[in-house]
């Protein structure tokens, strides 16, 4: 299945809660209660299955990170191999995608943002350019902004715009040279917790 391009505020309330996928957190905040269709405001659900509940927590993982089914399962794969625990790893290899450490750096406001900026090869790591937004960081890396694409109208307040950013303690930032460095692998407790990793986990393991 292909990324999802329809309207980014249904799937916010189909979850009852805000992924990040607007810009305008207040505006999606006044719905989030009230479930996509005609029926909304008065639909009520019974309680999922344990199937159900998984799934849910596996589709809000896969919207947050923008991520295709099959990409999603290559990453459970990975971490489940990977030493210690699977939902940690999942994690980690979530957030040290590219795309999202952009995001996170506050060179973007919102995921698909960052994916775009990444994609269009405006970033630099390690002094060189790249544009594949799976790509995973490491420790050290440092990943700077293009001079020629800083003079770019979407950029002429990101100054302002990264001072402000709130950085997870594994990011470090100077807005001046607009420069982010990977300064450790992410922590359990810079995690989302918008989704249920062990439910996740237990997805796949039977499948």
């Amino acid at each position: 299945m292909g990324r999802n391009i329809g309207p980014k505020n249904k799937i916010a309330r189909r979850f009852g809660v805000n992924l990040g996928l607007k810009t305008n957190a207040a505006k999606v905040a006044r719905r989030l209660s009230q479930t996509p269709g005609v029926h909304g405001p008065n639909k009520r659900f019974g309680s999922k299955s344990t199937y159900g509940k998984q799934l849910n927590e596996k589709q809000k993982a896969k919207f947050l990170y923008g991520i295709r089914d099959r990409q999603f399962r290559g990453y459970v794969t990975k971490a489940a191999a990977m030493k210690g625990d699977s939902g940690v790893n999942l994690k980690q290899l979530l957030e040290r995608r590219f795309d999202n450490v952009i995001y996170r750096l506050g060179f973007a406001v919102t995921r698909a943002q960052a994916r775009q900026f990444v994609s269009h090869c405006m970033f630099h790591v390690n002094g060189k350019k790249m544009n594949i937004p799976s790509y995973l960081v490491k420790t050290g890396d440092v990943i700077t902004l293009r001079d020629n694409k800083a003079k770019k109208v979407i950029f002429l307040e990101i100054t302002e715009q990264l001072e402000k950013a709130e950085l997870p303690s594994w990011l470090a930032i100077d807005a001046i040279k607009k420069e982010g460095k990977i300064l450790n692998m992410p922590q359990e407790i810079d995690f989302d917790k918008i989704f249920d990793v062990k439910l996740i986990i237990e997805y796949y393991s039977t499948r």
